[in-house]
Formats: structure tokens, sequence, C-alpha cells
């Protein structure tokens, strides 16, 4: 098992188009607080197990950390959990915000960068 790369425009297209994916966000709590991709929740030791027992693993999995590198073992992780459809988002969310800046969400209270 294992994971393949995906880049910013395919997720992009699957965003518009409804393809049904899962948007997991591996960086720390604050960094996802301060800003990450609209729909996607924040995974870590924690919340992993309830992310496992709710997503059913048919589910298309996109795993984004700050610049794709972690990510790349998180994936190769869930792939490895049995999931047959996960992702690693290149260039991460660092790329993700650069190039996708009206599509960042902050959690409440946060001020803007």
């Amino acid at each position: 098992m294992s994971f393949n790369h995906l880049d910013h425009d395919t997720l992009e297209q699957w965003r518009e188009s409804g393809t049904v994916h899962e948007v997991v966000d591996i960086r720390d709590p604050m960094s996802f607080s301060q800003g990450h991709i609209p729909g996607s929740r924040h995974l870590d030791n924690t919340s992993v197990g309830s992310f496992i027992e709710q997503t059913p693993q048919k589910r298309t999995v996109v795993v984004v950390c700050y610049h794709g590198h972690s990510s790349q073992q998180a994936a190769a992780w869930l792939a490895g959990q049995g999931y047959d459809r996960v992702y690693s988002l290149d260039g991460g969310f660092t790329h993700w915000q650069h190039h996708h800046p009206e599509q960042v969400v902050r959690d409440e209270g946060q001020a803007p960068q």
C-alpha cells in the first residue's frame, strides 16, 4: 500500500467539481487555526483514532502539511491502515496559501496574518 502525490491544481478541480474527498491537515494546532483549506480537519495523534473510525477506507484522503514533506509519511501511514486513495499535497499549505489566498479560512477569533 502506498500513497500518491497530488498537485494544487487537481485539488482545486476536485473542490470546484464537488469530487468527494477528505482533507486532513497535520500541521500544529496553532498553524491550523491561523489558516487552513476550507473543509479540512486537523489530524494529530489525539484525533487520528476518531478519524479512522469515522472515515470509510474507500474515501479519498488528501494529507496537508507545511511544505509537502511530512504529509508523505502521514499519507504512507494512512495507506498502511487500509485507505486505498491517499494523497500527499505537493508544496503543502504554504504553496496552497500563496496560490489560493481566497481559499484559506481561519478559526474564529484569529486575526488575519
